[in-house]
């Protein structure tokens, strides 16, 4: 029996490792969406002059964009994209402010790319599209209008990186 165990082991780990090698992504070979890895898209977030930049399947947009307020700065680093979600509630509560507060929130969005598991993420935000290219107005989220927002939904992967800077 142990025999037998340790060559169903290595034949699992063979199969896995020559799938690695074939370029199989994970999700390949459990079947789960949400743990493939990206590779294709990159993106970068430059918070002084309010833009975000995609490069994808070779093509490159340079997208208007407002970030995270004074006091709710967008946190800055390289982020991996965590998930997508083609619809989603913010709710301030969940960031420490509760609604009664003057910054408080229960807003719908759309195509949400989420960078942290702190609520941070890049979304549809027709709200703050004045603002997008000129300011930073958000409570640390990403803010794009509804057109580049879907793009770049399309477009990202989970595992591909976003860059943060000043």
């Amino acid at each position: 029996m142990r025999n037998a165990l340790r060559f169903l082991f290595v034949a699992i780990m063979a199969a896995l490792l020559a799938a690695s090698w074939s370029g199989a992504a994970s999700a390949d070979l459990i079947g789960d969406q949400r743990t493939q890895y990206g590779g294709g898209t990159y993106a970068e977030a430059d918070l002084s002059n309010h833009t975000f930049t995609v490069t994808a399947n070779g093509e490159t947009r340079v997208m208007p964009a407002s970030m995270g307020k004074p006091g709710f700065e967008t946190p800055t680093g390289t982020f991996t994209v965590l998930e997508k979600d083609r619809a989603v509630v913010f709710d301030s509560r969940t960031i420490g402010i509760p609604l009664e507060d003057p910054e408080g929130y229960i807003i719908d969005g759309e195509y949400a790319v989420r960078l942290t598991w702190g609520g941070v993420y890049v979304h549809s935000a027709p709200w703050s599209v004045d603002s997008q290219g000129y300011a930073n107005v958000s409570h640390g989220c990403i803010n794009l209008s509804p057109e580049n927002a879907a793009w770049y939904f399309e477009n990202v992967g989970v595992g591909d990186q976003v860059y943060i800077h000043w």
